[in-house]
């Protein structure tokens, strides 16, 4: 069990959540729409990058651009719960340790953006916001998305995790025998919000039998 998931109470939970240009647009569109039906959850801040825009145009038919992209990923509007900022906002409120936050999710997390992230080159605001989340002693979920790893992408895993955060790269799981791409990504981002304290009670689990 997740240490995060032991002893929190995520009742009125703030999250931030991060999309980069990673390949797996589905899976952060899973993940937003599980938080947007969580009645736990109360403010959900949504960053995502000008690649993870093109990302979104690509694997998910993106037509609005910026302005539709969370509708797009949410197949639907959005609750009151949403802010969305663009990624060099760097005086959005998640950019402060002032701010009140329960803990921040980068799903897919790019190599880029994992880099800037283990070295602390916060110059923008995903970086930043993690960067934060990091120093403030808050679980920091990063859901890298590369195959295979060279050994830069080993050696900055292993600086954040040893800086605070959780690599959780996205790999899918077999063994519920899922028959469509939706069921992966809903499984998986359901194993990510009951890792940061959030269980969710479609995810699929388990049994001896």
């Amino acid at each position: 069990m997740s240490p995060f998931s032991q002893s929190r109470d995520l009742t009125g939970a703030r999250l931030t959540v991060a999309m980069t240009g990673a390949s797996g647009a589905l899976f952060t569109a899973h993940l937003l729409r599980l938080l947007n039906a969580d009645d736990r959850v109360e403010t959900v801040h949504f960053i995502a990058s000008d690649h993870a825009l093109r990302v979104v145009t690509e694997e998910l038919n993106l037509t609005g651009g910026r302005a539709s992209l969370l509708e797009t990923l949410l197949d639907g509007p959005p609750s009151s719960k949403f802010t969305v900022f663009r990624n060099d906002d760097i005086a959005a409120p998640v950019a402060s340790g002032s701010h009140p936050s329960d803990g921040m999710i980068v799903l897919p997390c790019s190599m880029g953006t994992l880099a800037s992230i283990a070295n602390g080159m916060a110059a923008r605001l995903i970086d930043r916001a993690a960067d934060v989340t990091l120093k403030e002693q808050q679980p920091l979920i990063l859901c890298v998305r590369e195959t295979p790893f060279n050994r830069i992408h080993l050696r900055n895993m292993t600086l954040a995790a040893e800086a605070g955060a959780v690599i959780y790269p996205v790999i899918p799981a077999m063994y519920f025998q899922p028959s469509t791409l939706d069921d992966i990504a809903r499984q998986f981002s359901c194993r990510v919000l009951g890792h940061i304290g959030l269980p969710q009670p479609s995810a699929y689990r388990w049994k001896e039998d």
